[in-house]
């Protein structure tokens, strides 16, 4: 398990049409450092954002794409999602709104 400081778990916001139903029940999406598990995730969450209070955390891997470039073919990268569940009484996450 890596030495992750509550700043290296998560990468990047997810933005589709999906994540952004979800927000409407407190639930907030992000790409996640692939080796950070739940608590860490929480953690980061919790540090990063002032005023929330994180009820739940679901992680899923995703695994590359076979890509193809000729004859050669590859992998895209790996990612890990992770679906971050906020309680009732939670602050909103400033990042998401207005999208």
């Amino acid at each position: 398990m890596a030495d992750l400081k509550y700043y290296d778990v998560i990468l990047r916001p997810v933005i589709t049409e999906k994540s952004m139903d979800l927000m409407g029940v407190k639930k907030y999406t992000f790409y996640v450092h692939p080796e950070a598990t739940k608590t860490q995730v929480k953690d980061a969450v919790e540090r990063l954002f002032a005023g929330t209070k994180v009820a739940s955390v679901n992680t899923m891997n995703c695994g590359g794409k076979l890509r193809r470039r000729g004859m050669t073919t590859g992998r895209t990268a790996k990612t890990k999602k992770a679906i971050v569940s906020l309680t009732a009484d939670s602050a909103d996450i400033e990042i998401f709104e207005g999208l």
